[in-house]
């Protein structure tokens, strides 16, 4: 089963990348983005399914496995419907996304892991690819124990890891929506137009529209900022402390949490 899931994941992945990439040479919302950040962002996401492959092989669905198995964890122990216990697994995961995304701006030092993603001087579907290794091995952790904490079935992991990988390749992407369809799906998912006002270089917009995948907690939790100041053709993406080229280069990234660079704390 865990082959097939992973299979599976993989298959959707790709999928999303190719319709991002092929709608943002469509339909590109801010033109003449450059490509040459590519090559370290894809690599970066290599090393980081590499690493995370060897460290923890099973991933999170093996988490779930491992939980079901021993039949521990909250909706295991409360015995509720598989349908109220996949809805509110997919929920849950959701909410501590958000609220683990929140804390990795608060923090200082953690910020110094997942400012790498925001030091992207662009704003296209390789952006959400641009983690640290170092981040995306301690969000797993924290997946891993909110997973056997809850007892989340193993169907609700692997619809919540596919979807979540799909949308944020999706509101990563350079693509142009209509007014009328970006105002409905804001209630549904996280939009482009959405998450790029969180890379803006305006540190109180970079600390604003924290959602990956539903856009609710964003507005439950008064982080929704709609627009950003300067217009989404004419805003500022990164970060001020990282905008010189050689800063973009894949060993550059890697060792950034160790580079100086400061920054308010989210308010």
């Amino acid at each position: 089963m865990l082959e097939s899931e992973a299979g599976i994941r993989l298959a959707a992945f790709l999928c999303i990348i190719v319709l991002m990439a092929v709608l943002e040479w469509r339909r590109p919302r801010r033109p003449n983005v450059s490509r040459r950040r590519w090559p370290a962002n894809l690599a970066i996401v290599v090393i980081d399914t590499v690493v995370v492959r060897l460290l923890f092989p099973l991933g999170a669905v093996g988490a779930a496995v491992w939980a079901a198995d021993r039949d521990i964890g909250l909706f295991n122990a409360v015995g509720v419907t598989p349908a109220v216990a996949l809805i509110g697994a997919f929920l849950i995961l959701d909410l501590v996304i958000y609220l683990q995304h929140r804390l990795f701006h608060a923090v200082p030092m953690l910020w110094r892991l997942h400012r790498m993603h925001h030091s992207d001087v662009e704003f296209d579907f390789t952006t959400a690819l641009r983690f640290h290794p170092a981040e995306i091995l301690l969000s797993m952790l924290i997946k891993f124990a909110v997973i056997i904490a809850i007892g989340a079935p193993v169907a609700a992991v692997i619809v919540f890891e596919i979807v979540l990988n799909a949308t944020a390749v999706f509101n990563h992407a350079n693509v142009r929506l209509s007014p009328g369809l970006d105002r409905a799906l804001r209630w549904f998912v996280v939009t482009p137009d959405m998450h790029r006002v969180h890379h803006s270089i305006h540190p109180e917009e970079t600390d604003s529209n924290f959602g990956f995948n539903l856009p609710w907690w964003d507005r439950l939790l008064r982080s929704y900022r709609p627009t950003p100041r300067d217009g989404h053709r004419d805003m500022t993406i990164g970060l001020e402390a990282f905008r010189d080229p050689d800063e973009q280069g894949l060993f550059a990234l890697l060792l950034q949490p160790a580079a100086t660079g400061t920054r308010q704390p989210v308010r």
